[in-house]
């Protein structure tokens, strides 16, 4: 079972966006989500964190522009992103929090993603 992103798309510098990510239907809670991205040429890092408790932790890049969130109870993320420039053109992913789990674990939950890509 994979995650299914969507909400991407293009939009103008300034602008916004907001991806949501739904569950892969694992049947337990997976405790702390997080958002990555990948741009082109470059590794996918995460940008956002959020755990069943609602703490959030956001790379410096995308703090104070983007806002993550989660739907208690389901494996569902959010991503809330504003003033969007065109360095975060980037296909964007969500998955279990690397920073809490193995890549063993989460390395089957990788969906397709969504291209979100933000230019004049």
């Amino acid at each position: 079972a994979q995650f299914v992103e969507s909400g991407g798309g293009l939009v103008q510098p300034g602008g916004s966006l907001k991806l949501s990510c739904e569950s892969p239907g694992y049947d337990r809670i997976i405790w702390a989500m997080a958002w990555y991205r990948q741009a082109p040429g470059k590794q996918r890092d995460w940008i956002a964190r959020i755990d069943n408790g609602g703490a959030t932790n956001y790379q410096d890049a995308v703090k104070g522009r983007f806002t993550i969130s989660r739907d208690n109870g389901r494996n569902s993320v959010y991503l809330q992103m504003n003033n969007l420039n065109p360095e975060d053109t980037a296909v964007y992913y969500c998955n279990a929090d690397s920073t809490y789990y193995s890549s063993l674990f989460y390395s089957k939950f990788w969906g397709q993603g969504t291209q979100v890509t933000v230019s004049s």
